[in-house]
């Protein structure tokens, strides 16, 4: 098992997580509904717009299935800002969702939070919400 670095510098924390959302995004261009799911925590939880919470990585990867199956072809994050408490990571930043052909389907922002966890950085929550006017 890993162990996290004492003294972690924000460098090595952003590239961590800059690799494991182009992991995730390489996951949702291939259809990898499970490779998505594997990169949450177990115990992981998503809170989609308009939804109730899904909670736990065999609901998460159903989740994102539907999404994949429902034509949407790429998902893209751009984290802004990325913070740091020992254990914890918030990420905040801007998504694009994509259709086959890269038309936009949306775009908005969203926040996730890492947890430390057997070794690696896992995605305990995810939420988003478009920026897209209703309707």
């Amino acid at each position: 098992m890993l162990t996290m670095p004492s003294q972690p510098t924000m460098e090595a924390i952003h590239a961590a997580i800059m690799t494991i959302h182009q992991q995730w995004m390489a996951s949702f261009r291939q259809g990898d509904a499970a490779g998505i799911a594997a990169l949450y925590a177990e115990a992981g939880q998503l809170l989609p717009t308009y939804s109730a919470t899904i909670c736990g990585r065999a609901a998460i990867q159903a989740f994102w299935q539907g999404c994949i199956d429902m034509g949407i072809g790429t998902m893209q994050r751009t984290p802004r800002e990325v913070d740091c408490l020992i254990e914890t990571i918030n990420d905040v930043g801007e998504y694009r969702f994509l259709d086959h052909q890269n038309r936009v389907l949306d775009v908005g922002k969203y926040v996730v939070i890492w947890k430390w966890q057997q070794g690696l950085w896992q995605i305990q929550r995810d939420i988003w919400t478009s920026s897209l006017p209703s309707g």
